[in-house]
């Protein structure tokens, strides 16, 4: 039976409860640490997105600046949301050689989630595992989780939800107007849930984290040791973790990489040349703004709240989609090409929901420039 370093790091302020565990998994990659569960709480309140979103695409930036709510991106995908201390955080940081992890994304969610499930159904709540990455109660939601890879290191990252403060977590998101925020706010409430909720108190955080021991244990097949962080972690932490995390290159990823980048569906920048906007919703939500010269992408930003394993390697697809036309069968062989050169993995999603998200830009284009229209014998139905 493997034996896992267990660190409970109680509460801790927003940037160390959220980026902590990225310093032990550069120490995991390196093999000077072992593979390690950390459990832990925020001691204030911040907004934390994804990591292939855009910052204020997602997030009301004068609501989290007048309320003095530090904005963290993470380093996995998923959407936005507001933390606080109403969540216990685990995060499991393992070695791939590691013989009881799963290295394929939607197989480690399956498995380590059924730790999330007995946590739930041992303080009495009827939780289930719900494909991808969620955990339910009644088909309410009432755990969120990510996972990637840093090197060798294979990262999983959740919660388990005491309360939800529905107010914060409502205004800290971008709307288009008031009447659409009362209607997010109502859904929330709808398809949210939490312990509070479900058990009409809070249990005691300590015993939440007993269980949460107990359930990665049985999960996994592991005997969970209680440790500290070693000096070496807590140095790359001060030293790379934190400073990557509070510079402006990270928070503002997509927009630092691509300064073109302009709000809106579709602006002119010059004769022929557009910025043109989308969202596709498949499984989870892929937005693309492209900066296009009649039907040939010149860049792109390829946006959203879904999961890539590992992150970055959706760089490598924006920069290969570079110089394509919009044309089905072009961007076909672009995008799967990119799938199998990287062996990437999206959990929920394929080529094909990427395939429809530029067709759909496709369309964008056209309305405005319809002498881009591909014109082909077989799109003119020759």
């Amino acid at each position: 039976m493997e034996e896992w370093r267990l660190i409970d790091l109680g509460p801790q302020e927003p940037y160390m409860a959220q980026c902590f565990y990225e310093a032990v998994a550069i120490c995991v990659d390196k093999g000077t640490s072992p593979s390690t569960l950390i459990i832990t709480q925020p001691s204030s309140p911040y907004v934390c997105i994804g990591y292939h979103q855009r910052l204020e695409e997602e997030i009301d930036m004068d609501y989290c600046r007048s309320r003095g709510l530090p904005i963290i991106r993470r380093g996995q995908g998923g959407g936005a949301c507001y933390l606080d201390s109403n969540q216990v955080f685990y995060q499991l940081v393992a070695h791939e050689d590691s013989p009881v992890v799963p290295t394929d994304v939607e197989e480690l969610f399956r498995k380590c989630l059924s730790a999330t499930v007995y946590v739930y159904r041992s303080l009495g709540v009827p939780a289930e595992y719900k494909p991808i990455n969620d955990v339910v109660v009644r088909g309410k939601k009432i755990s969120g989780n990510g996972a990637g890879r840093l090197g060798k290191a294979i990262i999983l990252v959740g919660n388990i939800i005491l309360d939800w403060d529905f107010d914060s977590l409502v205004h800290v998101l971008r709307v288009p107007d008031e009447k659409f925020r009362d209607k997010m706010a109502k859904s929330m409430r709808e398809w949210l849930t939490s312990l509070r909720q479900e058990l009409g108190y809070v249990p005691p955080v300590e015993r939440i984290k007993e269980l949460m021991a107990e359930g990665f244990e049985k999960a996994l097949g592991i005997r969970l040791v209680k440790g500290q962080p070693t000096e070496e972690e807590v140095r790359v932490y001060k030293e790379v973790v934190l400073p990557k995390h509070k510079s402006r290159e990270w928070l503002y990823l997509p927009e630092e990489r691509h300064p073109w980048a302009q709000p809106g569906r579709v602006v002119k920048i010059a004769d022929g040349v557009r910025v043109v906007s989308i969202a596709h919703k498949a499984k989870k939500m892929i937005r693309l703004t492209a900066e296009v010269m009649g039907d040939q992408v010149l860049d792109v930003i390829i946006a959203g709240d879904f999961f890539a394993v590992p992150s970055e390697a959706i760089k490598e697809l924006e920069e290969s989609l570079r110089g394509c036309r919009l044309a089905e069968e072009e961007l076909r062989e672009r995008i799967e090409g990119f799938y199998k050169r990287t062996g990437v993995r999206t959990p929920g999603m394929g080529p094909e929901d990427f395939l429809r998200a530029f067709l759909k830009l496709r369309e964008a284009v056209e309305a405005y420039l319809p002498s881009i229209r591909p014109s082909t014998g077989e799109e003119q139905g020759q």
